[in-house]
């Protein structure tokens, strides 16, 4: 006899099944080997959503810690285009000289790799290391 093709959802529906008819929450979670927690966790989704609560749920966050307002990036990647050799605290300090408001931000050095610059910054600096007689520029339109 072959084996029975299941997925999550099947389980978790023949499991809140057997709930509802009155089983022993800590006897069914034993037979489908998942944590009492895990049990209660898909029984009161259920409960709340229906048969909506029994899919599997985005694990991706609801809100990103350092992300930066666009307004913010937009004059932070404005200003490292034109300075491609600044830092984070050069540039943080244009920012605050140019509108106070921008005091409040972090800018960490790793937030041009999200922006696609690390590309470009890193070629700069491959070039300025191994071709010291020669005076590299930025070129924003040569990418």
């Amino acid at each position: 006899m072959p084996w029975g093709e299941s997925n999550h959802m099947d389980e978790r529906i023949k499991f809140v099944a057997r709930l509802l008819d009155g089983e022993n929450m800590s006897r069914m979670c034993r037979e489908f080997g998942i944590s009492r927690k895990t049990g209660y966790k898909i029984f009161n989704r259920y409960k709340d959503f229906g048969l909506a609560g029994l899919q599997d749920q985005s694990r991706r966050p609801h809100r990103y810690a350092n992300k930066l307002p666009f307004q913010v990036e937009k004059a932070i990647i404005q200003i490292k285009q034109d300075r491609p050799t600044w830092g984070a605290p050069k540039i943080r300090a244009k920012l605050i000289r140019n509108s106070p408001c921008f005091a409040e931000y972090k800018i960490l050095h790793g937030q041009g790799r999200c922006w696609g610059l690390d590309r470009i910054f890193h070629r700069l600096n491959y070039l300025r290391a191994h071709h010291r007689n020669l005076e590299v520029r930025y070129n924003p339109g040569n990418r």
